[in-house]
């Protein structure tokens, strides 16, 4: 077996970042890993139908396609290329694999080597006090989950996780077993992400989702891009972005690093993208510390307020505030006590650099702002969001063409699961049509998120973790914590594609299920089926796969899901899951009924392209307490650092999906053959006795003295802002600890960390 593991530290190189993204090279490296996965006839086949109409949904990120007729015979990136081909490698994973690899021997491994190894291909079982998996039956590993779950002392000592990965047919059966075992313990990858984002939403608009199209991309007349990087996390927001400045809309990009592809964009599809400079995207580029965006926010506001004074009734939209919203007078109170020698160093941005935004946007009538985790992860994520919808609701840029608020998901279907109900906080009113529906009693308690999920592992009250497709231990904050909740289950379980560190993280037993990827043709009693997604913007459309599975031995997430609910629940609440098996087509009946929207799902789900769900918001509807949106009071918060100290950020690299890396490599970073290394200010390092390549340790300090360390970091000098860092994660993660949260959305703070750095054992200056 071709060994896959990390390079050593002496292989890493760094060159000067990137000042543009995409191009040619994007091209080349995505044909290059695609065919060093597969063959050149599979590799055609997959990308010649990845977000096509009749074809398969990248199970990469949420960024939704252009209508039918509109879209490119190659939709998709760079990186959407090479997540698809990883999951149609032709590498697989088989029982004689596990016979020659210990659970232990996994464990130390790289999460770029298991990866590496290929498609998952049969089910396969750890028993009590075994040191190997090996293989088990369906019938057999489907009996001793439900052996396990039948002999819980209450439903709620079970969890079912689920990634964004999950289609919204097996999401919602998922989510129907789990209520119907008796519990709403459905945590997800959403809690870890956008739970800020959903929190704040739901509270100031009465809905938890954005409220733009494509369209309003192109038509926009400025669109802040905030807290994100497009050219790695979903690179097709480029070319929309494109689309924006070539009908002379303008774009404002507020992150702590300069992002390549928000610098110049050069569209691979177009000649001017491959021979020519390309697209200049970000009209103006505000390096922000890490969490300072609530500060530049209120102060965009105080301005705004202020030239309303100067010239009454010319700059707020007097008309939208008086009749669509709620706590205007409060929050502009709140917001004149505003001290600019907070917010400046807050930012640490000038105030001409904000005063020039200022003057974009009285210039501007439609607005949008997009943002994702740099705002969210952290502890003030929520009271950010909320001031980010302030701003908009002052000039009316909310439910009008070209305006309104675009929370950019990072996961396929993360948006299509919470819609299905796989949220551990379910509204009333949905869990009542799915009893109706179904003819039980759903509980009404709240369930367990995954921050309290890990916690309940830990102290037993949560005793067997389901974990559907994703990989948990890497998702989640303080990996030494995490996988010690993990290990005090009786039973894990994974509905999985590929080898993930999560398989090698266990309970006393553990299961394997092994499960069709979404580009494998699924056919059932039934015949060929196919599934839905729900992108960004609320776009649901059909995902049909093309290729032969992996192997003959896997079973569909429906199928498994289906006859583990049989198992476990018999006939008691009568549910036909058989018939859900065979035909997919009576899941999307029975969501219809219950799933606000989905009316003729089956019908309009059929029409190329799909359908778009409603945002009562476009129609100034707005589904609070109040029935208006709502201005919030926002205190405004800043992180500080110790002397000595940084504030970190975890982030991706450019070769990597979620918890994933496809290469050693970060080639808009300037980074090559390594991925322990943090990003530090020239002159921050100056300040700490460091020169650009010592080796150090990160060692995180938490409020109650307790620190946590990552050993053998490589420092590179990078244009961070003064009193910053950055590292990749899931290398990280283990600096994060479980209790540093955001308030309200409980979502892990992994974009401000308290660091020190530590010259590493043996170093030398």
């Amino acid at each position: 077996m071709r060994d896959f593991d990390e390079p050593d530290q002496d292989e890493l190189s760094v060159t000067a970042p990137k000042t543009w993204a995409t191009g040619a090279p994007a091209v080349v490296h995505a044909l290059q890993y695609a065919l060093g996965q597969t063959s050149p006839k599979r590799t055609a086949l997959t990308l010649l139908n990845i977000n096509q109409a009749k074809g398969f949904d990248c199970p990469g990120c949420a960024w939704p396609e252009p209508a039918p007729g509109k879209r490119h015979r190659n939709e998709y990136c760079e990186n959407g290329a090479k997540h698809i081909s990883d999951e149609a490698t032709s590498r697989r994973v088989t029982a004689e694999f596990f016979r020659q690899h210990s659970v232990d021997e996994l464990s130390r491994k790289s999460d770029y080597w298991l990866n590496q190894q290929g498609r998952l291909t049969e089910p396969m079982v750890l028993r009590e006090g075994a040191t190997h998996y090996e293989p088990i039956g369906w019938d057999e590993a489907l009996d001793l989950l439900a052996d396990e779950l039948r002999a819980l002392d209450h439903p709620d000592e079970a969890l079912f996780y689920t990634s964004g990965r999950l289609a919204n047919e097996p999401a919602f059966l998922l989510q129907l077993f789990a209520r119907a075992f008796g519990t709403n313990n459905l945590p997800d990858c959403s809690n870890m992400c956008h739970e800020s984002s959903g929190s704040a939403l739901n509270e100031t608009l009465g809905i938890g989702k954005g409220s733009v199209s494509l369209d309003d991309l192109y038509n926009a007349d400025l669109i802040f891009v905030v807290g994100q990087n497009p050219g790695t996390n979903h690179p097709r927001m480029l070319s929309a972005l494109e689309e924006t400045k070539r009908r002379g809309g303008h774009v404002v990009a507020v992150n702590p690093l300069p992002e390549a592809g928000l610098l110049r964009f050069k569209h691979p599809q177009k000649a001017r993208g491959i021979i020519g400079r390309g697209t200049d995207i970000a009209d103006q580029f505000l390096q922000i510390r890490p969490g300072g965006d609530l500060a530049l926010f209120q102060a965009l506001n105080l301005l705004l307020l202020e030239a309303e004074d100067k010239e009454p009734g010319t700059v707020l939209d007097r008309e939208f505030i008086e009749s669509h919203t709620t706590g205007y007078d409060a929050f502009a109170e709140h917001i004149r006590e505003t001290s600019w020698d907070a917010v400046l160093e807050a930012t640490g941005l000038s105030r001409d650099e904000i005063e020039q935004v200022h003057e974009r946007v009285l210039a501007c009538r439609s607005v949008i702002v997009c943002w994702a985790m740099g705002l969210t992860q952290h502890k003030h994520g929520v009271p950010t969001i909320r001031e980010v919808v302030n701003f908009l609701l002052l000039r009316g840029n909310i439910g009008r063409p070209g305006a309104g608020v675009c929370p950019v998901r990072g996961h396929s279907n993360v948006q299509g699961d919470r819609t299905m109900g796989i949220w551990e906080r379910m509204p009333q009113p949905f869990l009542d049509r799915l009893g109706r529906e179904f003819r039980f009693t759903a509980p009404t308690k709240h369930g367990l998120d995954s921050v309290d999920s890990i916690r309940a592992m830990l102290d037993g009250r949560a005793k067997l973790f389901v974990g559907v497709a994703g990989n948990f231990v890497r998702a989640t904050p303080d990996s030494e914590v995490t996988e010690r909740a993990l290990r005090n289950c009786r039973l894990t379980a994974h509905i999985s594609t590929k080898l993930n560190r999560s398989h090698a993280v266990c309970g006393r037993t553990a299961l394997i299920l092994p499960t069709l990827g979404r580009s494998d043709r699924d056919v059932q009693a039934g015949g060929e089926q196919f599934m839905t997604v729900e992108d960004s913007m609320s776009e649901v459309h059909a995902t049909r796969g093309r290729l032969a599975p992996a192997s003959a031995h896997l079973l569909s997430e429906v199928s498994i899901i289906s006859r583990l609910a049989r198992k476990v629940l018999g006939s008691e609440p009568d549910i036909p899951w058989a018939d859900f098996e065979a035909d997919y087509d009576l899941v999307r009946d029975r969501i219809a009924r219950v799933v606000d929207g989905f009316e003729n799902f089956n019908e309009r789900v059929r029409r190329p392209g799909g359908f778009h769900l409603p945002n009562p918001v476009n129609e100034k509807v707005f589904r609070t307490p109040a029935g208006k949106a709502v201005f919030t009071v926002n205190d405004f918060t800043m992180l500080q650092a110790p002397e000595g100290h940084l504030v970190l950020q975890t982030l991706r690299s450019h070769d990597q999906w979620n918890t994933i890396p496809y290469a050693m490599d970060d080639r808009y970073r300037g980074i090559k053959g390594g991925r322990r290394v943090v990003l530090v200010n020239r002159a921050d390092l100056a300040d700490l006795g460091l020169d650009d390549g010592s080796l150090v340790d990160l060692v995180s300090v938490w409020t109650d003295g307790s620190e946590r360390r990552a050993d053998g970091f490589r420092v590179v000098a990078y244009p961070t802002p003064r009193g910053s860092a950055a590292a990749y994660y899931p290398e990280t993660n283990v600096l994060v600890p479980l209790d540093s949260v955001a308030d309200i959305s409980n979502t892990p703070t992994s974009k401000s960390v308290i660091v020190r750095l530590e010259r590493a054992a043996g170093a030398t200056r």
